[in-house]
């Protein structure tokens, strides 16, 4: 497989640049997932900007809509 990180790099919603995984987003996906958190891109950009990526700032962002 082939891995498109300049193709998802154009849609990458994630503000942290400093990552080492932006735009190679089976790494990113596997990291969170890890880490109990969920990626960057599932967040409205509010809400992704304070880079809480737990399940309950998820479930906070998408209860206020």
């Amino acid at each position: 497989m082939v891995c498109r990180q300049e193709k998802n790099l154009a849609g990458c919603t994630c503000t942290y640049s400093a990552c080492n995984r932006r735009g190679i987003c089976c790494e990113c996906v596997a990291y969170h997932r890890k880490n109990g958190e969920i990626p960057g891109c599932f967040f409205p950009p509010a809400a992704e900007r304070t880079y809480d990526r737990s399940i309950e700032a998820f479930i906070r962002a998408y209860s206020k809509a």
